[in-house]
């Protein structure tokens, strides 16, 4: 779907945690249009991330921290030898850990039950891709997937914020997230989400983010089934409380492990890194120059605090828009801007879409025009007609019209962020 940051579509919320892994979008105008208004954002959230699977091996995505791995293959053998907290902790030369041994600390670690579908990659596999133990766990009240990933994030980086900010809900649906200071400088997020975000399945994903002063991220992961996806719910709740996911998620043996990772061979050094900003304007910026080109009768009743997006309400019901400000998007134009656009005189190009609006939502309907000038900038806006992307349509259509979201993405107002 053309411009939304939907968990499951958008690109920008696999970012950095699918790096080297791969995604499952689909190779359609659409996915790229999606890729494309992401590569501008350079990620902003998510999760599952969240949301990716045929990611090879595993990946740790924004929203909530979700842990994705593949859930089937072949259990990891039982550990043995001494546990991994007797390693020394702090060094980045520490002896590799393996995967039984990741395995048997997360069973220490974890209440009295039953362990089952171990399986784990320790950091003596190599810097590329990190570590990870999952399994399934059953405290004599059904049986529930938990799973733990280890890497290393630059603090104060955006990937940093992303770890461990709460997520918009109207852009990813939970019960409850809170982010913590904990006396060592650390962050540590709780989040009490779903697996799927339009609820089509009543799968829960509660998680926990550590994030230390020294860069050690530690993602916490638990379902309230025994697989992430495409598994009976097996019990009400995951089985760890918020106190349970802290206790679990701050224990030092995972410091440990993360201080064994070898270093990264491709980790981009400082000079890539300042070379990679994107300059785009700030959300409150966007927002600020999107509400006075909105028609006078709708109300603004809700805004984005770190996504560029308003809900507008006509007094026929609430409508989600959404509008994307990029430089840098000339090289991309061809898969942009097929067959349908149209060229204007002065060589902007621009295209009208619609869709169906979020996966599964009976009736959505989500218009978009999308606008691309001679030297790059890209503007691209979407109105939907329901208050939230995964949310039931209040409303038959969207509340701006064709012509005025082709208005709004052509106006010269935002020639002050070219």
């Amino acid at each position: 779907m053309p411009v939304e940051h939907d968990e499951e579509h958008f690109e920008g919320r696999l970012g950095h945690a699918l790096h080297d892994l791969g995604d499952r979008f689909e190779a359609d105008r659409t996915a790229l249009a999606d890729a494309g208004r992401a590569r501008g954002r350079r990620l902003r959230l998510r999760r599952r991330a969240a949301v990716a699977g045929g990611a090879a091996g595993i990946a740790l995505i924004g929203v909530g921290g979700a842990l994705l791995v593949p859930w089937g293959g072949t259990p990891a053998p039982r550990p043995s030898g001494s546990d991994v907290a007797q390693q020394p902790s702090g060094t980045p030369t520490a002896t590799p850990v393996t995967g039984s041994r990741l395995i048997e600390a997360l069973e220490g670690l974890l209440p009295e039950g039953e362990f089952s579908a171990q399986e784990a990659r320790g950091t003596d596999e190599g810097p590329m891709l990190p570590p990870y133990v999952r399994l399934v766990f059953d405290d004599g009240k059904g049986p529930a997937a938990v799973a733990v990933g280890l890497d290393r994030i630059e603090p104060g980086s955006d990937r940093a914020r992303e770890t461990t900010d709460c997520p918009d809900k109207a852009l990813v649906p939970h019960d409850s997230c809170v982010t913590d200071r904990l006396p060592d400088g650390s962050l540590l997020k709780l989040f009490q989400g779903y697996e799927y975000p339009d609820r089509r399945a009543d799968t829960k994903l509660w998680s926990a983010d550590l994030l230390t002063p020294t860069g050690q991220h530690i993602s916490l992961s638990e379902w309230n089934a025994a697989a992430e996806k495409d598994a009976p719910i097996s019990r009400p709740t995951p089985p760890l409380s918020t106190a349970g996911l802290k206790e679990l998620v701050t224990a030092q043996v995972w410091r440990t492990v993360v201080d064994s990772l070898p270093e990264n061979p491709k980790k981009p050094t400082a000079a890539a890194t300042q070379d990679d900003a994107t300059g785009e304007p700030g959300t409150e910026a966007v927002l600020g120059t999107l509400r006075p080109l909105l028609p006078e009768n709708v109300d603004v009743v809700d805004k984005g605090s770190d996504y560029t997006y308003l809900v507008l309400d006509d007094g026929k019901g609430r409508s989600y828009v959404q509008i994307d400000v990029q430089h840098g998007m000339g090289d991309v134009a061809d898969e942009l801007f097929g067959g349908g656009s149209e060229t204007l005189p002065d060589g902007t190009k621009a295209a009208f879409r619609e869709s169906g609006g979020d996966k599964g939502v009976a009736g959505a309907v989500m218009w978009t025009v999308d606008t691309l000038r001679t030297d790059g900038f890209r503007v691209v806006v979407s109105a939907l007609n329901a208050g939230t992307q995964h949310g039931a349509p209040t409303r038959k259509a969207p509340a701006l019209t064709k012509d005025q979201l082709r208005e709004i993405a052509l106006s010269p107002e935002w020639d002050r962020y070219r």
